[in-house]
Formats: structure tokens, sequence, C-alpha cells
């Protein structure tokens, strides 16, 4: 049942040489890797709004916007450029990670893939809860967390099965909303700023409201009696958030096609030229229509959408489904890359191997897996608030431009290849530019929640050291130092018994079949008369090894048998001592979880002893008959 369950839901395996089959082409790769940042424009211009309503010091909080956008565009340029040249240098992917591992130090390479990770993670509770968010603009819905959280854990969920079949599968599934937001966004922007510019009736969307929510936000937030120049920065802060997603494409430059670089390049350029266009016809419109960011109302896109297409009308609802569409599939960007980082992370030693391999699909599963549980975690404590994860998210984004930046440095001085000062100049200017806004970030919105990332990032890079640690005390442990042979052992075998069965005499005909030097049963009795019992049936069938009885007055089964095991190994010197189990397996898991619980508790405190074997020899009930089955070591 399991089986034919995963199969229905994750799709027939894939065969290892199908993996070239798997890569992608331009138009599928914008969509798994773009649309995380594209869908930054549904909402980067409303979370610099909501900063800016918030001060007193700033009135007419929209004539920022546009400015704002402006030098978020350039730092977009900026970066977008920069990370074509990681392209390029490093076809193999691993972005940030490893351009700070090979060019700064592994320490630094650690804290990139850390902030990743996290900025990953984030992506995918973000995109989802702010999904969430603009289809409750247009149900109205937006003030009852409890539907909120529900709805964006049922997403994730679905979003985590899609992309348990395969990148290229989901791919294909989520291009249609992704190109569908594109297209309303861009009739969205034409119409309405072609009433602006065109001299068409261009009516504010309500100035009164935007006083009274700028007056109320002013009340509840602590920015009233800030400088305006930190209210201007706290905006560029949360509006730099657009640039979230531009370092996807550089960490799965193996995703692509043929010639991998070259696409993955010309597919950065397309995401920054969409992108940088729809942010700044936003922030334009924005400027113009002045929308009011209600925490509980609809979103600036939204306000936007009934001023321009009319409220209730079919663009407008078709807008407010792309919106939510390509917001909650935003989260596919992290779930291509998230587990493809982790999965080279992980052959570098630094997490658990298990991420390192792929599962049926060809996608490195486990990763889906742990993205998806640690977003849902963020989802539910955080209310699905997209306000209130912002803060979180811009801090690893930018902890990993600057890093990948600084080691690009590192590599044109360090190689010095053609035209290596053109690329040492772009890399300079944008370490130093998203360096800057890291550290604008840092400040301006330590309070609001900047401070979990700053500290969570360092946590992560000790728990990579500590799982480095123990991988290389494992490694050096298993080395096979020079002239080393094994030597011949003592070899014991103890059969563990409750009772006189098939099972447990078929299981004492494997054990004889090993000739060890030392062989004996062992049972654990309550009183005398279970002593009795099996005495009489060990004589009745005539079994030929030596049963030796343990008491237990308080019928307690793994503290004397291990006690016995102590004492009998240590009879012998330098021996292994084998310790077999009867158990038997019947048609249904139902059944089973009836039976072998002990045989379990056993199992997992004997494996724990050093020179120890633990067989389990299972026999096979099937309906009235009994099959002997082999051994399960």
């Amino acid at each position: 049942m399991a089986t034919m369950l995963k199969r229905f839901l994750v799709g027939r395996p894939l065969a290892s040489s199908d993996e070239e089959h798997q890569r992608l082409g331009r138009p599928t790769a914008l969509a798994v890797f773009a649309s995380d940042a594209i869908s930054s424009t549904a909402y980067a211009t409303q979370e610099m709004l909501f900063i800016l309503m918030m001060a007193v010091v700033v009135p007419q909080a929209h004539r920022y916007l546009v400015p704002i956008a402006v030098a978020a565009a350039v730092l977009l340029a900026i970066v977008a450029i920069s990370y074509s040249q990681t392209i390029h240098a490093y076809p193999n992917g691993g972005g940030a990670y490893v351009v700070s591992r090979e060019n700064i130090s592994p320490t630094a390479g650690l804290v990139a893939g850390a902030s990743l990770l996290v900025d990953y993670t984030l992506t995918v509770a973000v995109s989802i809860s702010a999904g969430v968010l603009a289809i409750g603009s247009a149900f109205h819905f937006n003030d009852q967390p409890a539907i909120r959280v529900a709805l964006a854990l049922g997403f994730l969920a679905l979003l985590t099965i899609g992309n348990l079949r395969g990148v290229k599968e989901s791919g294909k599934v989520f291009a249609a909303p992704t190109y569908f937001y594109v297209v309303l966004l861009a009739l969205l922007l034409v119409v309405g700023l072609g009433k602006v510019f065109l001299g068409g009736d261009v009516p504010e969307i309500d100035t009164t409201r935007s006083r009274q929510v700028a007056a109320e936000l002013a009340e509840q937030h602590d920015l009233t009696q800030t400088a305006a120049l930190f209210v201007i920065l706290k905006a560029f802060s949360s509006g730099a958030v657009v640039l979230s997603g531009v370092e996807a494409i550089s960490n799965g430059v193996p995703a692509f096609r043929k010639p991998e670089a070259r696409h993955a390049s010309q597919t950065l350029f397309m995401m920054a030229g969409i992108l940088a266009v729809g942010f700044l016809g936003i922030s334009t419109l924005a400027h113009h229509y002045k929308p009011v960011v209600d925490e509980e109302g609809q979103t600036v896109l939204a306000q936007l959408a009934a001023a321009v297409f009319g409220e209730g009308s079919l663009l407008f609802y078709g807008l407010q489904f792309g919106t939510f569409a390509i917001l909650i599939l935003a989260a596919n960007t992290a779930y291509a890359d998230f587990p493809r980082l982790s999965s080279i992370i992980a052959r570098d030693g630094y997490l658990p191997r298990q991420l390192a391999t792929r599962g049926d699909r060809l996608v490195f599963s486990n990763g889906v897996l742990i993205l998806a549980t640690m977003a849902g975690v963020l989802i539910t404590v955080f209310r699905a608030e997209v306000t209130l994860l912002i803060p979180l998210y811009a801090v690893g984004v930018f902890t990993g431009f600057t890093l990948s930046q600084a080691g690009m440095v590192r590599h044109h001085l360090r190689l010095r290849e053609p035209h290596w000062r053109r690329g040492l100049a772009i890399n300079a200017v944008g370490c130093v530019a998203t360096g800057v806004v890291l550290v604008v970030v840092v400040a301006s919105k330590f309070t609001d929640g900047a401070w979990i990332p700053a500290v969570v990032i360092p946590l992560i890079v000790m728990l990579f050291r500590a799982i480095h640690r123990h991988y290389r005390k494992v490694d050096r442990a298993l080395e096979v130092p020079p002239g080393y042979r094994a030597r011949r052992r003592t070899h014991t075998v103890v059969v563990l018994v409750g009772r006189v069965t098939v099972g447990s005499l078929e299981a004492i005909a494997y054990a004889r079949s090993l000739n060890p030097d030392r062989l004996l049963a062992v049972t654990v009795v309550a009183d005398a008369e279970q002593q009795d019992a099996i005495t009489r049936a060990w004589a009745e069938h005539d079994v030929p090894i030596e049963l030796r009885t343990l008491y237990s007055p308080y019928r307690e089964l793994s503290r004397p048998i291990m006690r016995f095991v102590e004492e009998y190994d240590a009879e012998v010197e330098d021996d292994f001592m084998t310790v077999v189990l009867p158990e038997f397996v019947l048609d249904h898991w139902y059944s089973q979880v009836l039976h072998n619980q002990s045989a379990l508790v056993l199992r997992t405190r004997l494996r724990a002893r050093p020179d120890t074997v633990v067989t389990s020899v299972p026999f096979h009930l099937r309906g009235t008959e009994v099959e002997v089955g082999g051994t399960d070591q």
C-alpha cells in the first residue's frame, strides 16, 4: 500500500541514465529558477510603503517609492552582471558557497552556505504566506490567521509532492502560472502607466484612508521620532528583497541543458529584466495612485489592480489569481536550489551524507523533505504573516551576495584570465554595494527580527563543523593501517528463545550452520512453572544444544539478557559474539505490530555492544503454511 501511494504521488523511478533528459531549457528554467525573484514584485513595493507610512517624519510617503525603487534596480543590475561572472567561472554550480570556499576560506564558504540555506527556507515560508495573503485580499480572510496558516501548510504539502516528482516535471507544471502572472502584470503596467502619462483619469485610491492608516501605524510602531534618512534606509532594505532569488541560477547551473553556462547566463538576464521592469513599474503606479498599506486589508498590488482594471472585473481577479499562483510557486526556486546546495555541502562532509543521494526521481528527496519541514515550522510560528518574516529574509540574501562577490574578486586576482580587470571591477563594485546593503539591513531591522538570522547562521556553521569533525573521526577510525590483516577470532553464538516453536528451532538450525566455537540457547523465565514448561519442551523435541535459563522475578527481559551476554562474552578473550533472534513475519503490517516488539528492543540494545553481531532469523506465516526465510543482519 505504501509503495502504491508513493508511486501515485511521486511517479515511477527514473534510471540514472535519464539524468541528461531531466535538464531544463530556458523557458522552463525561467519558471523554476526565476519564479522567486519575479514574485517579489508582488510585495517588495508594499514592504517599502509599509515602512514609510509608519513615520510621521516622512510625509507623503509615496513620493519616495520611485527613487528607492531606482536604487534597488541599479543594485539588481550590478548583482546580475556579477553573478553572470560566477556562472561562467563555476559552471558546476554551488554559487556563493563554492566561490567563497575556493577563493576566501572554508569558513567563508560555510557562512555563505548557511546563509543560502536559511534564505531558501525563508523563501518558501515568505512566498507561500504572500500567496495566501494575495488570495485573501480577493476573498477577505486576511484577518483570520488560522485560515491563512491552514492554507499555507496545504500549499506547502502540494509543492513538496510536486518537487518530489522531479525538477523537470515540476517546472513544466509551474511554468504556466509564472507566465500568466508576467503577462497580466505587463498588462497592468501598460494600462496603468498609460493612464498616468497619456493624461487619463488617475484618481488617488483613498487619500483620507491613507492618512488614517499612516497615523495608526505611527502610533503602533516606534519610527515616529526617527531620522528620515534612517526610515528611508529601512524602507530600502525592505524593498531590497526584490533581489532575493537572483543567486538561484548560479547554484543550479548543472540543471540546464548544454551549454549550461551560456543558457544559465541568458536566463539570469531575462529574469533581471522582467524583475526590474515589474518592480519599477509597480512603484511608479503606487507613486501616482497612492495605495494604502493596511495590515488586514488588500495588498498594494490588489489596490492598483482595482484602480486600473476595476474591482470585481475579470482582469482584477485574474491578476489576483496570477499573483497568488506566482507567489506560491516562487517557493519552487528554493525547492530546486536548497536540495542541490545541501547535496554539495554534504559531499564536502558538512551535512549528513544522506542529503547527497538522489531519490527515485533523480532529485535530492531528503533535502526536499527537510526544506518542507523547516518552512512549515516558520509558517506556523509566524502565522503566515509576510511582514513578520521579511526582516528575517534579507540578511541571508545579502550575506551570500557579499561573500560571492568577494570570492570572485579573489578569483580574478588569483587566475588573471583574459579580461580579468573588467571582471574584477564588476565584482568589486558588486561586493561593496551588497556589503553596504547588508550593513543597512542588519542595522535597520535588527530589532525587528534581523537578529534571528544573525544568530542562526553562526549556529548552523558550528553545526556544519561538528558534523565534519564527526565524519573525519569516523574516517580515521575506519582507515586501514599499513600491513593490517584481520586475525582469526573465536566465535560465540547465543540463540534467544521464548518457547519452543518452529521459528526458534529454525533459528537454532541456522546458528548450528555457522559452526561456531561456542553455541547455546538462552531463555528468560519469571518462575519455576515457566522453567519446567520450556525444559520439558526442550527434551521432548530433542534440541541438540545447551539451554541456559535466566530468572527474572520482576519480568524484565532485556536487562538479564544484557547481563548474561556481558558475563558470557568475558569468559573468552578476543571473540565475536553473534546473538540470534527468531522472528516471524506476517502478511499484513497491522498484524506485525502485535509481535516482535521485544526483539526490537533487544536488537537496539545489543547493537550498541562492540564485537556483537545481531542476526534476525525470520519465518513467514502465509495463512496456514509456514515458509522459512533467510537471514537479515
